[in-house]
């Protein structure tokens, strides 16, 4: 008896009951099953995601491939999975960050929270992913990332345009590259505000998925000036469980607010040690738990917990971040998880924003 021939209905409805937890939809409904090859019992599609780094993207390629091999039939499956990062940067501001789907704001309402350290480790996390990412130093009076990565160059210009310099694969622009000296940077609000224009305007980032953009601590003029002159697709603020640090976050997130800017989530910093002799304890120096009460009063979700672990600041001053120095340490794993979740964020706002789009081209045909 001949085998069954399958064909791409069966595939689909074999695909189907897949559900993306964000959109609460099934795989095939939002469109990510394509280019599916059938050659007698060899079946093949791609599974394109709105971002390489979805946490769930072993879950969907297994589920899909055990879904499709039991078809009659079918003797071999390949699944291809690919991503297309949806665009959730606000298209208003042309002239800003032309090339970038996506900007993230990194942000404290005080120093010393570990916010840099944060943005980096994020933006390398996406960048593991497979997504194309830059990361911008906003902090004018205090910039750490050439510390953080380890570059210390001066940026090329070329015909009114200023080039990013470049490590571990990602794009690279901080006020730190181009001082000489130890000196502090004493600057009054007009030529903040310029400096930050031109890191936006005249700086070339080329095609990128995400752009980290690690804003100055609390809500001064730098801080402000940037949240209004950039298109910023959403916010992520980075506290302690200590009173003073989350009474800070708490400023920061209505500065957000103000100037329409989506809070992505709260991520509590150096939230407890756990001694590499007693990998089962947890031991809360500052407190416990004050991230997410901040969270769940201001109505925002809490993105996570990250322990304090003495390799950050070693990796930290040579110039190796945490997710380069000792990826597979628990610090490491989860800037991972929590920039899988912020991608994942960053979709949905995509998603949300396409369908308003596309409800006001209709309104406007009727």
């Amino acid at each position: 008896m001949a085998a069954s021939l399958v064909t791409d209905r069966d595939v689909l409805d074999a695909l189907r009951p897949i559900i993306d937890p964000d959109f609460n939809k099934s795989i095939v409904d939002l469109g990510f099953v394509k280019n599916i090859r059938i050659d007698r019992g060899n079946v093949g599609f791609d599974i394109e995601l709105t971002t390489p780094a979805c946490p769930v993207k072993a879950e969907f390629e297994r589920a899909a491939r055990e879904r499709v091999a039991a078809l009659p039939g079918v003797t071999d499956v390949a699944v291809k999975m690919t991503a297309q990062t949806r665009q959730s940067t606000p298209q208003s501001s042309a002239e800003a960050l032309p090339g970038v789907k996506n900007t993230i704001a990194v942000a404290s309402g005080k120093g010393g929270v570990g916010k840099s350290t944060t943005a980096v480790n994020l933006a390398l996390s996406l960048r593991a992913s497979g997504a194309k990412v830059g990361i911008l130093d906003a902090d004018v009076y205090g910039p750490s990332l050439p510390l953080l990565m380890g570059v210390s160059e001066r940026p090329q210009a070329a015909n009114k345009r200023i080039f990013p310099l470049e490590a571990y694969g990602m794009q690279l622009m901080s006020m730190g590259f181009f001082l000489t000296d130890d000196s502090p940077v004493i600057w009054r609000g007009p030529m903040v505000h310029g400096l930050i224009k031109q890191f936006l305007t005249d700086v070339e980032w080329g095609e990128l998925d995400y752009l980290v953009i690690d804003l100055p601590p609390g809500t001064g003029d730098a801080a402000l000036t940037l949240t209004q002159m950039a298109p910023l697709s959403g916010a992520v603020i980075v506290t302690t469980a200590n009173d003073l640090s989350i009474v800070d976050a708490r400023k920061g997130l209505k500065m957000f607010e103000k100037v329409n800017v989506p809070v992505l989530g709260i991520i509590e910093n150096m939230s407890y040690f756990t001694p590499p002799e007693l990998p089962d304890k947890k031991y809360y120096i500052f407190g416990q738990g004050g991230g997410k009460r901040i969270a769940d009063e201001l109505g925002v979700d809490f993105l996570g917990e990250v322990p304090i672990d003495p390799g950050v600041v070693e990796g930290g001053d040579k110039g190796r971040p945490i997710v380069i120095h000792d990826p597979e340490c628990a610090t490491a794993k989860c800037f991972v998880e929590l920039a899988g979740v912020v991608a994942r964020k960053l979709a949905v706002l995509a998603q949300e924003s396409a369908l308003v789009a596309d409800a006001n081209i209709t309104w406007v045909k009727t």
